[in-house]
């Protein structure tokens, strides 16, 4: 199978290292470009340091890229300039494939944008040529171009699809703490490491961005709540979410209905009767889900990597997708 030339735009934040090091595993991948601002014409361990001696690619300014001979792109572009970035190929002409993980392209209503991220969206014509990319719930894809979905949008649409399968309106309460990571690499007083060690702080509550995106895949009946929290660790998403069901739910046809779900998904691993713990996804594609239930009461678990398959090994996944290469290349050895 012959290699697909990718290039990543805008790599040299932590989403870009994860990117980056999966990238030049991948057997059918070949890494052509990464460009920064800021790092441009600096070696790529000048951003990431772990990269020393695995690899002779500098950075280019995004302004050097050449389109022409490229198959792919990711772009890891800070919210509100992902779409600047697409905009920019598409003046080259280019008709590749397009993975975008900022936030620019994955709500279909541009008035959103407006309520919850505070801009006008710059291209709203340009919403509709992207699809929205969690690979277990729309995969295979009909577009070429894909809005990678965010870290907490992921476990929390991943954990709670099942559901309408038997739940026309329910409403969920979900708590989710994450890593630091997922506050990228320029520091903030609320990320800094004497604030945030010992210590857990809601933020966004009831308002967090990623629930439109949630909204979107589930059935008009349903109603969500997210106390997102900043947890004082690294890198990992884990939340919890509460549903009281219509009746008594029997655990064992909640575990039949999961498994019917995600038992050919490879990269949701189910937990029946448990929640999950975080140590086991840290550095994994993997969406971990379990459950515990008594009477009309559920509750649901999650944990993911955030910079995995909240967002670097997703990308992959739907890379892997619209290129028409194996699903699981490139992000777990020897898959079977």
């Amino acid at each position: 199978m012959a290699t697909k030339s990718t290039a990543l735009l805008h790599g040299a934040g932590y989403v870009g290292r994860e990117l980056i090091r999966i990238l030049l595993r991948h057997p059918q991948v070949t890494l052509a470009a990464v460009t920064s601002r800021t790092f441009a014409g600096r070696p790529l361990h000048a951003a990431h340091p772990i990269l020393k001696g695995t690899t002779k690619l500098m950075f280019l300014d995004p302004h050097e890229l050449s389109a022409a001979d490229l198959d792919a792109v990711l772009i890891t572009a800070e919210h509100g300039r992902g779409v600047a970035a697409v905009q920019h190929l598409l003046s080259q002409d280019f008709d590749g494939a397009v993975v975008d993980l900022s936030a620019d392209l994955r709500l279909k209503d541009p008035e959103h944008y407006v309520q919850w991220y505070g801009f006008t969206h710059p291209a709203p014509d340009l919403l509709n040529t992207f699809e929205y990319g969690l690979p277990e719930l729309a995969a295979p894809y009909r577009a070429h171009r894909i809005a990678n979905p965010g870290c907490f949008a992921t476990g929390m649409a991943l954990a709670l699809r099942p559901l309408q399968e038997r739940w026309p309106s329910y409403h969920a309460a979900i708590t989710a703490l994450t890593g630091a990571s997922g506050s990228g690499t320029q520091p903030k007083i609320t990320t800094h490491f004497p604030m945030r060690d010992g210590n857990v702080r809601a933020y966004k509550v009831l308002q967090h961005q990623h629930l439109p995106e949630v909204l979107q895949l589930l059935s008009p009946g349903a109603s969500v709540s997210l106390v997102p929290v900043s947890g004082p660790w690294t890198y990992g998403i884990w939340g919890t979410i509460h549903v009281t069901a219509p009746s008594p739910v029997d655990g064992a046809n909640l575990s039949e209905l999961y498994h019917a779900f995600y038992g050919a998904k490879p990269l949701v691993r189910l937990w029946p009767d448990q929640l999950p713990e975080l140590r086991y996804v840290v550095g994994t594609p993997f969406c971990d889900i379990g459950w515990v239930t008594r009477g009309k009461s559920v509750v649901i678990g999650f944990a993911l990597d955030n910079l995995m398959k909240g967002a670097a090994s997703q990308a992959i996944q739907n890379l892997n997708e619209i290129c028409g290469l194996p699903p699981l290349a490139g992000l777990l050895v020897n898959p079977q």
